[in-house]
């Protein structure tokens, strides 16, 4: 049984190291990185029936992106400028931006899945497995 699972345990293991929050890639970089792993992984795997498997996996790597993001914004002036940018309010802007909770917390808050939307994830140019594996299907 545990033949089966290791892989995709591996797999968000290398995700995790991908998008540390440490890690200089910067976001090009970033993006490719991902780009090639996703595609790998899912061509590799596309023979199995793992949908399910792959929704959860992209929920995983959307927060880990905000993470990123959120990370990457390190300046309170920063963060209230760039969620004015996504279209929060003036108020939400500063109450969220002087926020001291951690970058996993705020990755899963209601602010940053509003601003930071799949779909802008998406028109940034990030690769999302569920996405890729509608394309490759058999």
């Amino acid at each position: 049984m545990l033949e089966h699972i290791l892989p995709f345990i591996e797999g968000r293991l290398k995700l995790k190291e991908i998008t540390s929050r440490s890690n200089a890639l910067g976001y090009e970089r970033l993006k490719l990185k991902l780009k090639q792993f996703i595609m790998g992984w899912v061509n590799y795997f596309r023979l199995a029936d793992m949908n399910k498997l792959l929704i959860s996996t992209d929920k995983w790597l959307r927060r880990r992106l905000r993470m990123y993001i959120w990370k990457r914004w390190k300046r309170i002036r920063t963060r209230y400028t760039m969620l004015k940018r996504l279209g929060l309010n003036r108020s939400n802007a500063e109450k969220y931006a002087n926020t001291r909770k951690g970058y996993w917390h705020i990755a899963k808050s209601q602010i940053l899945s509003c601003t930071i939307t799949d779909n802008r994830l998406r028109q940034a140019g990030y690769t999302f497995f569920a996405d890729y594996y509608k394309t490759v299907k058999v």
